[in-house]
C-alpha cells in the first residue's frame, strides 16, 4: 500500500484536525508542507485547481475535504475506529455543525480581535475564502463581544457533555468527535490572544483538550513535493468504477463534470471524468503533465457538481 501523503502547513486549523485523526489511528505518514497563500504550484497538478489545505495523496488517488480524507483513512485502516459504539451517521451530522456555524465563528474572533494587524495579502485571501469579496474586519472587531457570546454557549456544550466525567466525548476512547471539537479549541487557544482566558472558563473542556493533544500525530516524516508529484506519476489510481442508479442528478462513469465547494469563496473548479459516485463522494480523473492520469475524490456534501463538455 502507497504512503498516506498529507499536503498541508502547520498553521491550518483543518489540517490539525486530520492530524489528530491520524494521531488516533496511529498512522506513520508523509508531510509535505504547502503555502499558506495562492499560488500553490506544487499542488495544483495534483487537483487541478482545489486550494484549500489539507489535500491527501496516496499514490495517485488524491483526497480533497477533511470529510473524504478522515472518511478513507478510516476504510483503509478502520482499526481504532474512529466510531467507538457505531453511530457514524450521527457523528457526520455533528460536523456540519463543527465546520459550520461553529467554524465560522472562530474565523470571526481571529480575524475580529487582529483586524488592525492581519497582514493584508492574508486577509484579502482569507476575508474572500470565507465571507466573500464584501468582508469588512473593522464590522468583525466591532462584533467581537456578539462572537464571544456566541462562542461562549456553543463551548459550554462541549462543556457540558465533558462534565459527565467521560476521558473522551463518546466514552473511554478518543473517537472523530474529539477531532471535530478539538482542531477549534486549538485554534482559538493558538490564534486568539485571549484564548487562554476566554477557555479558562470551561475546566473539563481543557482537561480534555490536555488529553486529546497528548494523543499526538502518529508518526509524520518529511516528504518534499516533487517526490510526492512523482509518487503520483509513477503509480495507479486504486479507485474503482462505481456507479449509482438512484443518483438525483444522474451523475454517471464516463460524463464529464466539474466540481466546487458551494459557498461564496470562488474557488476554482476542478474538471474531470467521473470514475465513481456514490451519495457521500465524486471522484474524477483529470491529467496533468508533472503527475500523469490521476483521480480527485470530493465530498458530495457541501459541493456543487455540474455537468462539463470535457
Amino acid at each position: 500500500m502507497s504512503s498516506v501523503i498529507l499536503h498541508h502547513y502547520p498553521q491550518s486549523p483543518v489540517s490539525e484536525k486530520v492530524r489528530v485523526v491520524l494521531g488516533i489511528k496511529q498512522l506513520d505518514w508523509r508531510s509535505v508542507e504547502i503555502p499558506r497563500l495562492p499560488p500553490k504550484p506544487d499542488l495544483m497538478p495534483l487537483t487541478g485547481g482545489y486550494r484549500r489545505t489539507p489535500v491527501m495523496q496516496i499514490g495517485a488517488d488524491v483526497y480533497c475535504d477533511s470529510q473524504c480524507i478522515i472518511r478513507e483513512l478510516e476504510r483503509r485502516f478502520p482499526e481504532p475506529t474512529l466510531y467507538p459504539g457505531g453511530g457514524a451517521g450521527m457523528v457526520w451530522g455533528v460536523s456540519r455543525w463543527t465546520d459550520g456555524p461553529l467554524f465560522t465563528l472562530a474565523i470571526l474572533l481571529v480575524f475580529g480581535a487582529q483586524a488592525d494587524e492581519l497582514p493584508k495579502e492574508f486577509a484579502d485571501d482569507r476575508g474572500r475564502l470565507y465571507f466573500g469579496p464584501d468582508y469588512d474586519l473593522q464590522a468583525m472587531k466591532r462584533q467581537l463581544p456578539q462572537t464571544l457570546a456566541q462562542l461562549r454557549a456553543q463551548l459550554g456544550w462541549m462543556e457540558q457533555r465533558l462534565a459527565t466525567g467521560r476521558t473522551f466525548i463518546l466514552g473511554s476512547e478518543p473517537s472523530l468527535p474529539d477531532a471535530l471539537c478539538y482542531y477549534l479549541v486549538w485554534f482559538i487557544r493558538g490564534r486568539y490572544a485571549g484564548g487562554p482566558e476566554f477557555l479558562s472558563q470551561f475546566p473539563n473542556l481543557v482537561a480534555w483538550e490536555q488529553r486529546v493533544g497528548g494523543i499526538g500525530h502518529g508518526q509524520p516524516s518529511d516528504m518534499t513535493a516533487d517526490e510526492a508529484l512523482a509518487i503520483a506519476k509513477t503509480t495507479s489510481s486504486q479507485t474503482e468504477a462505481l456507479a449509482d442508479p438512484g443518483d438525483p442528478e444522474s451523475l454517471a462513469p464516463g460524463l464529464y463534470v466539474t466540481v466546487v465547494p458551494a459557498g461564496i469563496g470562488g474557488d476554482p473548479a476542478v474538471t474531470g471524468e467521473i470514475v465513481s459516485v456514490s451519495a457521500e463522494k465524486i471522484a474524477i480523473r483529470r491529467s496533468h503533465d508533472r503527475v500523469g492520469d490521476v483521480v480527485v475524490h470530493f465530498p458530495r456534501v457541501g459541493y456543487q457538481v455540474s455537468l462539463s463538455s470535457g
